[in-house]
């Protein structure tokens, strides 16, 4: 299926919450750090939350899993989330977006994942930064950030010295870093086909080819608003992100600006493929049937020759030939013979050479 959302019953309010049936009950790990020290620690009671909101230090709230809506809607009445907030961050799957609230900015980020079968999906992760805290919701443990917190544990990172705004651009970083495998992985699959279509345009092939096709209609679907999200927060002026990191997120949006430009070549690619094969199946089916058309066109006059002699007429001349049988035979073999070297020298036999060709470089730069 290329797209499948969770949505509320039609009708329902602003705000309601449609819960993922596949996901697992929430986990809850809260990260705080400082220049001095970096505590993590999962959270058992949704209350030692309203502890940690308020704390000096930066703090990261990590909600992996959507299958408890008590539990979710507890989180949002402690940090006093707009309903639709919510809303975005559990009704999955969203456009890739960002949306100023009150007390807190939302931002939606999607990347892809590549599955044991080849397939491309595309999880998201909502992002809502606070003024001292951020709060990142998962369908379920992906593994997107687990780089991001190891650097988080080296006393010079920089992230250590930041606010939440700084945190955010890292993990929508390192989401967008992993563009590049999955595309390099689609592109390398169909620059594999680009031999194989011209030396063995088998139906498989073309299976293939509408194969990769289809998984970078997957991966251009979430690349294009991700861009485009990515620019609205560069364009904005909101509190919740300083200019100072609008310089990383610059580079970021360099990142996946070059993305889809990769995507967009990988599908002409695969379009260029689909109709190279569709071509070059065609052109063997006419090399076919002109094989076919010019031994039909031989044995055509060796037939009508056949024919006529093997009438049973008293009367026909050379019948009584002792040589009749070997005259009729050559007579035959030279008109095949003939024949052939005709479609030869019209060229409707073998290729033909190419002609003779100079390039003409008057026009090059000197």
């Amino acid at each position: 299926m290329v797209f499948e959302k969770h949505n509320p019953e039609i009708g329902a309010r602003p705000g309601t919450l449609a819960i993922p049936p596949e996901s697992p009950f929430p986990k809850v790990t809260v990260v705080q750090y400082d220049t001095e020290s970096v505590e993590r620690r999962e959270v058992e009671n949704l209350q030692e939350l309203r502890r940690v909101r308020d704390s000096n230090r930066v703090t990261w709230v990590d909600v992996q899993g959507l299958g408890d809506e008590a539990t979710l809607k507890t989180i949002g009445e402690i940090f006093e989330l707009h309903p639709v907030a919510l809303e975005n961050a559990v009704n999955v799957p969203q456009r890739a977006k960002t949306e100023v609230y009150e007390g807190h900015q939302l931002v939606i980020a999607r990347t892809p994942r590549v599955d044991d079968e080849g397939l491309v999906h595309a999880p998201q992760v909502c992002f809502i930064i606070g003024e001292r805290y951020l709060l990142t919701f998962q369908e379920r443990y992906f593994g997107f950030f687990d780089r991001v917190r190891e650097r988080m544990k080296s006393p010079t990172a920089t992230m250590r010295s930041r606010g939440p705004d700084y945190l955010a651009y890292a993990l929508v970083d390192a989401m967008i870093d992993r563009y590049y495998p999955v595309a390099q992985y689609l592109t390398d699959g169909l620059e594999e086909l680009e031999d194989i279509v011209v030396e063995n345009p088998h139906p498989e092939v073309l299976a293939r080819i509408h194969g990769y096709r289809r998984q970078l209609v997957v991966l251009r679907r979430i690349g294009w608003p991700q861009r485009e999200a990515i620019s609205a927060m560069l364009r904005e002026q909101t509190r919740f992100f300083e200019e100072e990191q609008k310089v990383y997120l610059r580079d970021t949006y360099d990142h996946i600006a070059q993305i889809v430009e990769l995507i967009d070549s990988a599908r002409e690619m695969a379009s260029d493929l689909a109709d190279a094969y569709l071509s070059n199946v065609s052109h063997r089916t006419n090399e076919i049937m002109k094989v076919l058309t010019l031994m039909a066109s031989i044995f055509i006059p060796l037939t009508f020759l056949a024919g006529i002699y093997g009438m049973n007429f008293e009367h026909m001349p050379e019948l009584g030939s002792r040589n009749g049988y070997f005259i009729a035979l050559g007579v035959m073999a030279t008109l095949a013979v003939g024949m052939t070297a005709y479609f030869k020298h019209r060229g409707w036999v073998g290729t033909p050479p190419p002609p003779e060709f100079q390039a003409d470089r008057s026009d090059l730069p000197s």
